[in-house]
């Protein structure tokens, strides 16, 4: 069983690393920076403040704690468990991977902390905003990082994937925890 989900992850990784030319690989380096997004973070936080006032630090706590708790899951303890090796250092493909700038990542893929963190904020933002054109923007930018992974030949589908339903759970149990700490004590402070 495992082996036919990893040889289907496998070719469906190589599909859609094959789908590159010049322009996307431009295009899905930039999705992927950390520090590309920037201005969409400025934009969430005036959004967060207009809807939380001053509860926004609070909020912003939240959002740090998940991205602590995401990228400690993954890379303190499910790469080094798991050890499955990115497309980019995986011998029996890695011939066949389209790499952009010479970019293979670390050893190990499983779970994706980029897919993890991006789905983790994007709900967690989503869940607090509670705007429906919010929840499909933010999907969609979780998405698009997340594919940028894929494309650079970083991360299988299944790394993303998994990646992706760890940032889910863990935004939602912090939603869940910092909400009911922000109401009860939204007059103390």
């Amino acid at each position: 069983m495992i082996e036919s989900l990893n040889h289907l992850d496998t070719q469906l990784f190589l599909i859609l690393n094959g789908l590159h030319t010049p322009f996307w690989d431009g295009v899905m380096e930039f999705a992927s920076g950390k520090l590309t997004w920037f201005p969409l973070y400025i934009v969430l936080l005036l959004l967060l403040w207009r809807k939380c006032g001053r509860q926004v630090i609070w909020w912003l706590l939240a959002v740090a704690v998940v991205v602590l708790l995401v990228d400690q899951i993954s890379s303190s303890l499910i790469k080094p468990t798991v050890e499955r090796l990115r497309p980019t250092h995986n011998p029996e493909i890695a011939h066949l991977v389209h790499i952009v700038n010479g970019y293979r990542g670390g050893l190990y893929g499983f779970v994706s902390s980029h897919a993890g963190n991006t789905f983790g904020v994007a709900v967690l933002l989503a869940l607090v905003l509670g705007n429906r054109w919010g929840w499909i923007g933010l999907m969609q930018w979780a998405a698009l990082v997340s594919y940028s992974r894929i494309y650079l030949g970083v991360h299988y589908p299944g790394d993303v994937l998994c990646g992706a339903l760890l940032g889910v759970a863990v935004a939602v149990s912090v939603y869940q925890i910092a909400r009911r700490f922000i109401f009860r004590y939204q007059y103390k402070f």
